[in-house]
Formats: C-alpha cells, sequence, structure tokens
C-alpha cells in the first residue's frame, strides 16, 4: 500500500552548502500494519512525511502510495491519504459538524455517507457531547479527536500520523493509541512518525528506526532486539548511533 524507494531530500543552506534531510530511505507498509517511522527531532521523519503525500518534491527516488507516484499523481495520493499532525488546527469558527462535513465536501464525499460517518466517528472517539460546539471552545483533546475524525472522513486506506500524541495528557494519547488500533483492525496501512518511543513500542508492528535522515535499522520489535541485544527502544537507538544521554534526552527519555 505505501512504498518507499531510494528516497532522498538534500537542502541548499543559506551559504550555499549542501543539507542532506531524508538520504536514501526505503521501506514499505501493507494495508493492515502499523509502521513506526521513528526517530529524535531533526531525524528527517517530517521531511519523509511531506515527500509520501507529494508536498515536497524529492531529490531523487520515489515514494507511491496505492501504486500512485507522489511526484506524478499528488492528487490522487492525498484523495487515499488521511493525514493528522500535532500542528494541524481547527477552524474555530465553525462547529465540529460543520467543519467535518465541510473537510467530507472538500474530499467529493456525498452528503448521505458524510452524515452517517460522522455519526460513526463520533461514536469512535467519543465526541457526540460536543459536535454543535465550536471549535474554539475545544480543549486540546478534543481537538486532537476531531483532527483524528477528519483524517477518516473520507475513508481513506492510508493514514500518515505525524507525532499525533504531542502536547496531549495520559487520557488523550490514550485515545490516540486505541484509535491506532483500530486503523489496523479496519486493514488501514499506518505510518506514526514520533520521538515518543514508549507509546510506539504499544502500537507498532516494525520499526525504521530513523537518525541523521537514514533508517539505521528496521524490523519488529523482537528483531530489533535480537539485532541490538537492546530491549527498549531508546537504548536501540543509543546503540545503532553511537550516541550517549543527549540522543535520549532528545527522546524526552533517560536511557536504562
Amino acid at each position: 500500500m505505501i512504498e518507499v524507494h531510494r528516497l532522498f531530500k538534500e537542502f541548499s543552506l543559506p551559504g550555499g552548502e549542501p543539507l542532506t534531510a531524508v538520504n536514501g530511505i526505503s521501506f514499505s507498509v501493507a494495508a493492515g500494519e502499523v509502521y513506526g517511522l521513528l526517530g529524535p527531532n531533526g531525524a528527517g521523519k517530517t521531511t519523509t512525511i511531506r515527500m509520501l503525500l507529494g508536498l515536497l518534491q524529492s531529490t531523487s527516488g520515489w515514494a507511491a502510495i496505492g501504486g500512485y507516484r507522489s511526484r506524478d499523481a499528488p492528487d490522487e495520493v492525498k484523495r487515499r491519504v488521511g493525514l493528522v499532525a500535532a500542528n494541524a488546527g481547527v477552524y474555530q469558527w465553525l462547529t465540529v459538524r460543520e467543519m467535518l462535513l465541510f473537510f467530507a465536501d472538500v474530499y467529493g464525499v456525498p452528503v448521505p455517507e458524510a452524515k452517517q460517518e460522522l455519526v460513526r466517528l463520533s461514536e469512535l472517539l467519543g465526541f457526540q457531547g460536543f459536535l454543535d460546539q465550536r471549535c474554539s471552545t475545544l480543549s486540546t483533546g478534543q481537538k486532537q479527536r476531531v483532527n483524528l475524525a477528519r483524517a477518516l472522513i473520507h475513508r481513506p486506506p492510508v493514514l500518515l500520523l505525524d507525532e499525533p500524541t504531542l502536547g496531549l495528557d495520559v487520557f488523550g494519547s490514550q485515545v490516540v493509541v486505541e484509535f491506532i488500533e483500530h486503523l489496523r483492525d479496519e486493514g488501514k496501512a499506518v505510518i506514526l512518525c514520533t520521538h515518543r518511543l514508549h507509546e510506539a513500542e504499544r502500537v507498532c508492528d516494525r520499526f525504521g528506526l530513523m537518525h541523521h535522515g537514514n533508517i539505521v535499522s528496521e524490523g519488529t520489535l523482537q528483531e530489533l532486539r535480537e539485532r541490538t541485544g537492546c530491549e527498549s527502544l531508546v537504548d536501540m537507538f543509543l546503540k545503532l548511533s553511537g550516541s550517549g544521554p543527549a540522543l535520549a534526552a532528545s527522546f524526552g527519555e533517560a536511557p536504562a
């Protein structure tokens, strides 16, 4: 469902020097699989997501969703993707109902189907009680529930989650974890980008450990444990990157 082949992105710094943000990475994600693209801030995760969506042109290599390459058919890619990002906002003066129906219309979902999906998502994510509240009145956790629903309103087969629990408390984070488990059960292909590694351990089927634009190791949690001799993802990063406490601090965690 998702294919990334030798994807490379280089930027030019103000002085003209090149900066490699993503260094020829390759991976794939099947339907019904949650793939954790993990790394500290600045590892290249968000740049990879932007190239997947066709929002950013790769320097070389390619990414494809559902057989459509992001560079060649960005509109077809976007029709098949739901995006949840930490910095995604809500339309302050619209109610939750109005905003979600607006996005359904943007994706061309017929009104009767959109209304049915709205009811299903409100029950799934538990926001029936504030469907007709203006988004400006919602808490951070409530807004994130609405963002999760917005990503699903057109029933896409692929979900890209970029730091979806950033700024959420333990209860809000649990809603996101349960949401990801539901996506797997529905057969969605999911990429989870996060530096909150303890959450990724709970929900991901496979992992790509990303550092300085490279995927330094890939596999299931058990495969990575056998390969590295480490129990936790934080300790794996420390070993694979040759870094110490500074890298662990960038994940907001301390090494074991």
